[in-house]
């Protein structure tokens, strides 16, 4: 199968229309419509409809479209096998806003000319190491909860995060004044993080967290997103949610929200990062470099970790 034909159906199914596609891969919309036609001439079907505003995929585009992704994907990885500094280093962070992709944008300014491609999979640790195994994404920042002893062979973790949490309150929430509070004080507070999937390694955390001081951690409702919810924080004087000390959050000053130290101990989110150990990037060991001289370790004495940390180790 001809991988730009290909190439130009994905880019075509993306944009909508030719033109688009045509600018995006620097060809013509001659070039698009006659790549396009040989791959529906191969196929023998119709990948698209002609629109006045452009084009649309057929139910047997709509077909394809997820195997043209994948033919690609195989492709890049059979050529970044053998050439594996050809392309931009790939890391999956879960969130943008969270501290690995704090940590990578600190990367990136220290390390200006390595190309750097951050991608979130929004997936588990189950899933974004499989993607790691597959080639799929060179490194990815998870907690890994089990001994090295049981993941997969090729696959390599070091703890690079230890991230402290913070409340976030509204204004007239009772604890909006302190300057710092501990967990056992949290215990008299409804902590609302709605949407946490059940069986993560994240909920698993904050359910072990919750356990040992007596927090409740209410998951009830569909999340909305971050706006809604501080929003909804903003608002009340009752809830109040648990974020990372590097997460990243915009709102109105009207909501007058607050970010409070939780000490005494300090929780802390342990994030690892998991790479394949045959993954002969250049840059993969730069990145493990810096990340290792950015981790800042509080005594043990003053944190509280889960126990999967302490015994996985």
């Amino acid at each position: 199968m001809d991988l730009d034909a290909v190439r130009t159906f994905v880019a075509a199914a993306d944009a909508g229309q030719f033109q688009v596609a045509a600018t995006a891969l620097s060809i013509t919309q001659q070039a698009v419509s006659k790549r396009v036609a040989g791959l529906e001439r191969d196929l023998a079907v119709r990948l698209f409809t002609r629109t006045p505003r452009g084009v649309r995929l057929t139910v047997d585009g709509q077909a394809f479209l997820p195997h043209a992704r994948e033919l690609l994907r195989v492709a890049d990885r059979a050529d970044a096998s053998v050439r594996p500094g050809r392309r931009a280093l790939r890391v999956d962070v879960h969130s943008r806003r969270t501290a690995p992709a704090v940590l990578l944008q600190d990367f990136h300014r220290t390390h200006p000319r390595i190309e750097l491609d951050v991608v979130t999979l929004d997936a588990d640790v189950h899933a974004a190491i499989a993607a790691v195994e597959a080639g799929t994404v060179d490194a990815t920042f998870h907690a890994v909860t089990v001994a090295a002893r049981h993941l997969p062979g090729a696959i390599r973790a070091a703890r690079v995060i230890d991230e402290h949490h913070e409340l976030l309150v509204g204004p007239r929430h009772a604890l909006a004044d302190a300057r710092a509070v501990t967990p056992a004080q949290l215990a008299e507070h409804r902590i609302w993080m709605p949407g946490m999937a059940a069986g993560t390694e994240w909920a698993d955390y904050y359910d072990e967290l919750a356990a040992a001081f007596g927090l409740t951690i209410d998951r009830a409702g569909p999340a909305f997103g971050n706006e809604a919810l501080l929003a909804e924080l903003a608002d009340s004087p009752e809830l109040a949610t648990l974020a990372g000390e590097r997460t990243r959050y915009l709102w109105p000053d009207s909501y007058d929200l607050r970010r409070i130290p939780v000490r005494g101990p300090a929780p802390v989110y342990p994030m690892s990062l998991i790479w394949r150990d045959d993954n002969r990037h250049p840059a993969l060991t730069t990145l493990r470099d810096h990340l290792a001289s950015r981790r800042a370790e509080t005594p043990d004495s003053e944190v509280w970790t889960p126990t999967w940390v302490r015994t996985a180790s």
